[in-house]
């Protein structure tokens, strides 16, 4: 059996065990951005939806669902409740999670509700994302002698989704290779190009030299990027509307006509 079938029977056991549907499951980390060691595990990410009454209970149960982390399998998910709060909030973590390129699973109902998420993206709120993802790497992992070459990766593609979104004004590609089709001096590009190369042959944990054209943009690009996340005005959408409406079609709630005329419901 190969990773594809194994990570589709997990689906279908966290399905029965759980009592839950899953609406979409992905590739999530490295092997979903293009740059994976030949160790790298698999971060399989999913939304899946409870029965409709599970969620009118008083005593509302988790939304989250931790299955496996093991080594090779890293899986857990989010109840849709969730993620449509997310979306409201532009968590840039799931627009990576709707947009990457390696889908297990997914559904009609999900391609239905990302198309109303995409009305929510906010381009200050995934450029901050981006920049503490990258200023804590370099403060955790790039400041020291030698350097495990996937945290370049770490700091590199934050860092490039940042610039994407200030020219493109649009949620970033989620392949790296897709990153590099931007403009960048011929040093960089150099550099990124002999990374990935290295990257191929060496495991997660190797620690070697910098490569100081890599290490100079990322530190110089931090402080620019902190500069335009503080300029940006709030542009997160505040209309929550659209996302009831999707979620409570989603899960099967209907308002009864005679509730409203007699009162019931305002």
């Amino acid at each position: 059996m190969d990773m594809r079938e194994t990570i589709l029977e997990e689906l279908k056991q966290i399905e029965s065990a759980c009592g839950v549907r899953v609406l979409h499951a992905v590739e999530s980390g490295s092997r979903a951005w293009g740059f994976a060691s030949p160790d790298s595990d698999f971060d399989v990410r999913f939304i899946y939806i409870r029965p409709p009454e599970e969620y009118i209970r008083l005593d509302e149960p988790g939304d989250v669902i931790e299955w496996k982390d093991d080594g090779l399998l890293d899986i857990n998910g989010w109840d849709l409740k969730k993620a449509m709060i997310q979306a409201a909030r532009g968590n840039a973590t799931l627009f990576e999670w709707s947009g990457t390129p390696v889908i297990y699973r997914t559904t009609e109902t999900w391609e239905r509700i990302r198309g109303v998420m995409e009305g929510y993206f906010s381009e200050k709120t995934a450029v901050y994302h981006y920049y503490g993802t990258a200023v804590k790497t370099f403060n955790e992992h790039l400041t020291g002698e030698t350097v495990r070459y996937k945290k370049y990766f770490y700091a590199l593609r934050p860092l490039l989704c940042a610039q994407y979104i200030e020219h493109c004004h649009a949620a970033p590609p989620v392949l790296f290779e897709d990153l590099l089709k931007m403009d960048m001096e011929s040093s960089l590009r150099s550099a990124i190009d002999l990374l990935l190369e290295k990257k191929k042959t060496t495991t997660e944990g190797e620690f070697h030299p910098h490569i100081p054209a890599i290490r100079d943009f990322i530190r110089d690009e931090l402080p620019k990027q902190k500069a335009i996340c503080e300029r940006m005005p709030d542009d997160r959408n505040k209309d929550w509307g659209p996302l009831n409406r999707c979620f409570a079609e989603t899960i099967g709630f209907e308002r009864k006509k005679s509730d409203t005329d007699s009162g019931l419901v305002s």
